[in-house]
């Protein structure tokens, strides 16, 4: 497949998520999150992993950087741990968390690569879930004294913020049905997580200016929406998961209001905080998987929805199927929907997993992951055809991680992790990208 291309100042990069990679989670006084209390739980993470060390970029990130600097991206989106900052989540921030942040992205700069700040990728420091987590008012105020502490520190050389990473998920899979950390299973009672995540992406957003920060946005994973048919009960079925999943993170920051289906779940004070929320945003950032499939609820279910399986792609090993053309219509549908209201778009993670391993010739072939990449790329280019303002592309991962509750077996990376030994192996499709970034 022919590259497609794209705008020379079009904005490449990589992303990565402090918990997933740093490890070290025992070191520079750094306090308990809630996936370290989650790991140390039986049974909920896949062959008993944990991420006390992970990919130990706490101890390797001048490697890691060197490496992003040889695959010549222009941005690197990584995510601060809240409770390497703050451990207990509010209070006197922890100088030895700074330091190390500092250290990172200082080298990032050096590099000659623009840092992408991502304030919180679902590490909630326990002290504050034991106060109530996102189900509480309290915890989106602390999160905009966290933002403030972190935009003083560093809005001088990190370029791009993003507040909070996909709060669709922290809500969906960590208090609706448990998967994720902190393993709450509250189904539609989740949902004032939802509003207490966007109020603290507003205060977020504000304490950000005001400490100079110029390039801010969001990052919500979005899915196109595949009705199981044509009927009316299918289609129904299709609004309301819209709803949930899509437009309960992106109609309250970009036109000020929530969906229908979902406000009567809402705190009852929640329209208050709807001027708060709407902040004037720079970008706004999309995470894109797959599509979702939806019929209407069988007998039985509680929900006004049931989930279907995508049938007929290929798949990758974390059982998501591959669907290209789901990422051009969903911006392409974006755009449709928000018109003047939604700014800039970047992809700010898109990739997928494989079984990747080190071949007796000392490389990883990922020709899987090329086609995967190019084809996506390939979408977006057919977005921006259609009239989408797409800015930039961040792959997911720059390097295999701790794949929250599936453990190590997926692996996303551009970089493969011997876990064992730490060693570094640039897969193919590093190669690739870097190519790609260099003719562009």
């Amino acid at each position: 497949m022919e590259n497609p291309t794209f705008p020379s100042d079009f904005l490449w990069g990589v992303s990565t998520s402090a918990f997933q990679i740093e490890g070290a989670t025992g070191e520079g006084g750094r306090g308990q999150s809630i996936w370290d209390t989650f790991t140390e739980t039986e049974g909920k993470i896949a062959r008993a992993e944990h991420a006390r060390v992970a990919a130990d970029h706490f101890h390797r990130f001048r490697e890691d950087i060197a490496l992003m600097a040889e695959l010549g991206v222009g941005a690197y989106r990584l995510s601060f741990a809240w409770p390497r900052i703050q451990p207990d989540g509010e209070g006197k921030p922890n100088a030895e968390g700074l330091a190390f942040y500092d250290e990172v992205i200082d080298e990032v700069c050096a590099a000659g690569i623009a840092p992408t700040g991502t304030l919180f990728h679902w590490d909630l420091p326990q002290a504050l879930e034991d106060k109530g987590g996102w189900l509480s008012r309290d915890t989106a105020e602390r999160f905009g004294e966290y933002a403030a502490i972190l935009g003083e520190r560093f809005s001088d050389r990190v370029k791009m913020w993003i507040p909070l990473n996909e709060p669709m998920v922290m809500s969906i899979f960590g208090y609706a049905i448990g998967e994720y950390a902190p393993g709450k299973t509250l189904l539609l009672d989740a949902l004032p997580t939802a509003h207490y995540q966007n109020l603290a992406h507003g205060l977020a957003v504000q304490a950000l200016r005001a400490a100079g920060a110029r390039e801010i946005g969001t990052a919500n994973n979005h899915s196109p929406i595949w009705p199981a048919s044509d009927s009316p009960e299918d289609k129904a079925a299709g609004e309301w998961i819209d709803a949930l999943i899509n437009r309960t993170y992106a109609d309250p920051v970009l036109l000020g209001r929530y969906p229908e289906q979902v406000v009567e779940h809402l705190p009852k004070d929640f329209a208050d905080d709807l001027p708060t929320i709407a902040q004037s945003l720079d970008f706004y950032g999309v995470n894109y998987y797959e599509p979702q499939g939806v019929a209407a609820p069988g007998e039985g279910n509680p929900l006004p929805f049931e989930l279907r399986a995508i049938e007929g792609y290929p798949m990758t090993t974390n059982d998501s199927p591959i669907v290209p053309h789901g990422l051009r219509d969903l911006l392409v549908g974006f755009h449709d929907r928000y018109r003047e209201h939604l700014p800039p778009v970047f992809i700010t993670e898109n990739g997928c997993s494989f079984d990747d391993v080190v071949a007796e010739d000392g490389h990883v072939h990922d020709q899987e992951r090329i086609d995967f990449l190019d084809s996506h790329l390939v979408a977006v280019r057919e977005a921006m055809d259609a009239g989408v303002d797409v800015r930039g592309y961040f792959v997911w991962s720059l390097m295999d991680n701790f794949e929250w509750s599936k453990g190590y077996q997926p692996r996303f990376g551009l970089v493969h992790i011997d876990y064992e030994t730490q060693k570094r192996t640039p897969k193919d499709s590093f190669g690739w990208y870097r190519e790609l970034i260099r003719h562009e």
